[in-house]
């Protein structure tokens, strides 16, 4: 045991005095109980069980009808869960804005589009100079880079695409380049997964539309269609060319990776890569093998300098999806290409001959030599500008677009309906947070102090799911001996900074000569991973058909249990700090009613509307914003199912954790390989 637990709370006998302070405690409660490496792993693991195997049918035609399965699935259970029909079937609506001067060989048009009503996108189609009957067309997608459409590598792509005679269209993505304010950085997703349309819903429409408009190109050749991207692009080129089969080539450059590899080194944490459901109906591996018997060629960079170097991607990717395309007879049309110049995060000479030899292939079209210069045409951000509305809406704006369309019905009025009422309620609501009753298989205590009228132990709480918590019980002595207190009330305390910034509120209850639980359940405080400048397990979980807030909450009703038959007292209080332990205190209470007397929430928020219009900075308060949650409850009808308990609310932050103004360069918005 690591030095920091075995000294926890090593106060003498005549350390503390009997009424304690909120500094006294502020030192107790500052020690460790678990490292994060710990948490670290258990989440790792648990993550890892979730990930649908993939497993070889026996004949073609079982695979076939399976990939047609899954892409319904996926399509209709996750991408456009929650989005309204009219705005998915919505026409396609391009709006030509004519030519920009251009080089040799190739013209450039520019575009602008409606992904949904009151949000557009920009696009730039390269086309052949000499346009001669239909022809191939190329999607170009891509990843996070702060120049959008205007980056270097793209534009040289482009153009050596539109001068062997194929079109290509070049699609702005969210975030970058023109769209890139503040409120379209991909984390802001998740306030369109609150509202009850799933995040992944809006970056699936950006890049079908850019395939629909090909489709209906007249020059284009509507059976060698292709899509390529650098990483996020990557990403793109992944999930629509396997669920829209009207895509015949594809060359994802780095962008994805099997869940499996969670187990390992590699995370990914971007709101759409791991959307919500996404990875629990099929994990990437099954995306790969839904091209199957389709061309395919996957490039990956030997030290990537982000993510997804190649060795750690190969045995989750390519080895075990090659039988898939042999079961086609075409074991052939799956590449795996392992880039060593330069072999970091690119799309750069050698990845980009490796392309256009692949399209040539996959096209019928001779395969150029080499590279056609195209350093002289490479246009500047001001010059590839296309033009978007003053008004154009931001991620967060369409959330409060589909949230103002939210109605809820009246609430019975008190007696068998209003308790008929609660049932349905309650079980709805175990539905949106995924809500699976867990139960302590060990409390396990790390370390303890005596003295001075007061005692503390830190318990570490194992559940049988694989995952814990850790909480500090603290307590009066009285002067008959230790077990005089057993049967006082109980408090347990939650703290959105976890248990070390509780000290007033522990203060306060032990003062009152109650027994007190500083808990920090998984993700906060001791469960925190900080390691991580971005909630990846928040998103690991919710894209593998879990959700960090109700796995809070079902940590902290077994606590509760477990306390509960320790103390000899069934029911007690529970008070959380912040919007994150405010939102797991009222689902905790509104699915076991009868576990708690009494909620008290202390600067948290009146409304989870409040996340959408500040907006709050998902990466901060990753909790509250579960798929659905808004759009079927509100704190208010929260506290009417936890009744009898009386909830109180004791301050209100005016703006809880608003979004930041920095813009984060490159790819560090990602967290990187360990």
């Amino acid at each position: 045991m690591k030095k920091t637990f075995a000294v926890l709370f090593l106060f003498s006998a005549g350390a503390l005095p009997a009424q304690t302070t909120p500094e006294s405690m502020r030192l107790v409660l500052a020690q460790p109980l678990q490292a994060s490496a710990v948490t670290d792993s258990q989440l790792r693991r648990y993550v890892v069980r979730k990930v649908p195997a993939l497993v070889r049918p026996a004949r073609a035609a079982e695979w076939t009808a399976e990939a047609q399965r899954l892409r319904k699935k996926v399509l209709d259970e996750v991408v456009f869960h929650g989005w309204p029909h009219e705005w998915v079937e919505a026409p396609t609506r391009f709006e030509d804005l004519g030519y920009l001067p251009a080089g040799k060989g190739y013209r450039l048009r520019r575009l602008r589009y409606e992904i949904v009503p009151g949000f557009q996108s920009t696009a730039l189609l390269y086309e052949p100079e000499t346009l001669r009957g239909r022809v191939p067309a190329i999607l170009n997608v891509n990843g996070h880079e702060t120049e959008g459409k205007a980056m270097e590598y793209i534009q040289k792509r482009c153009i050596n695409q539109a001068r062997q005679g194929i079109l290509a269209l070049n699609l702005e993505w969210i975030g970058m380049g023109e769209l890139a304010q503040e409120e379209n950085l991909h984390w802001y997703a998740a306030h369109l997964d609150l509202a009850g349309a799933n995040g992944l819903g809006v970056f699936y429409l950006a890049m079908r539309r850019g395939l629909d408009y090909l489709w209906q190109h007249p020059a284009v050749d509507r059976g060698r269609i292709g899509i390529t991207g650098l990483s996020g692009g990557g990403w793109q080129t992944i999930v629509l060319s396997a669920l829209d089969e009207r895509i015949l080539a594809a060359l994802p450059d780095a962008g994805y990776l099997s869940a499996r590899s969670f187990g390992g080194a590699e995370l990914i944490g971007d709101n759409e890569q791991s959307a919500t459901d996404l990875n629990a109906i099929a994990d990437y591996a099954q995306f790969t093998a839904m091209r199957a018997p389709r061309p395919t060629l996957l490039i990956y960079n030997e030290e990537d300098s982000c993510c997804f170097r190649a060795p750690r991607m190969k045995p989750f990717l390519f080895d075990p999806v090659r039988p898939f395309f042999e079961l086609f007879g075409k074991a052939d049309q799956l590449g795996w290409y392992e880039n060593t110049d330069p072999g970091d995060h690119n799309y750069q000479l050698d990845n980009r001959m490796h392309s256009y030899r692949f399209f040539a292939r996959a096209f019928g079209l001779r395969a150029p030599e080499e590279e056609s210069p195209a350093g002289a045409d490479i246009k500047s951000i001001p010059e590839l500008t296309v033009g978007l509305p003053k008004d154009n809406l931001t991620l967060p704006g369409i959330a409060r677009k589909l949230a103002s369309r939210i109605t809820r019905p009246p609430l019975p009025e008190p007696g068998s309906a209003r308790e008929a009422w609660a049932r349905e309620q309650r079980a709805k609501l175990a539905q949106v947070v995924r809500y699976h009753p867990v139960t302590v298989e060990g409390a396990w205590p790390m370390a303890n102090t005596y003295g001075k009228g007061l005692k503390t132990i830190g318990y570490r709480f194992d559940f049988n799911n694989g995952l814990s918590a850790t909480g500090a019980w603290l307590e009066t002595v009285a002067e008959s001996g230790p077990q005089a207190n057993l049967h006082a009330p109980w408090t347990i305390i939650l703290n959105d900074a976890g248990k070390k910034a509780a000290g007033t509120e522990v203060s306060d209850g032990v003062n009152r000569g109650e027994q007190v639980l500083a808990v920090d359940p998984i993700l906060i405080g001791d469960g925190a991973t900080p390691q991580y400048s971005y909630p990846v397990f928040d998103r690991m979980l919710a894209s593998l058909g879990e959700r960090s807030l109700g796995l809070e909450a079902t940590q902290l009703v077994a606590i509760a249990r477990w306390i509960g038959k320790t103390s000899g007292q069934p029911k007690g209080r529970l008070e959380a700090n912040g919007p994150r332990t405010q939102t797991t205190a009222l689902v905790a209470a509104a699915l076991e009613p009868e576990m708690f007397s009494e909620i008290v929430v202390r600067q948290g928020m009146r409304s989870l509307r409040h996340l959408l219009d500040a907006p709050v900075d998902y990466r901060k308060v990753p909790e509250p914003f579960c798929l659905d949650l808004y759009r079927e409850f509100d704190l208010d009808g929260l506290a009417l199912l936890a009744a009898p308990a009386r909830t109180t609310q004791i301050g209100v932050a005016r703006r809880v954790y608003p979004a930041s103004t920095a813009r984060l360069p490159g790819f560090s918005r990602r967290p990187r390989a360990l």
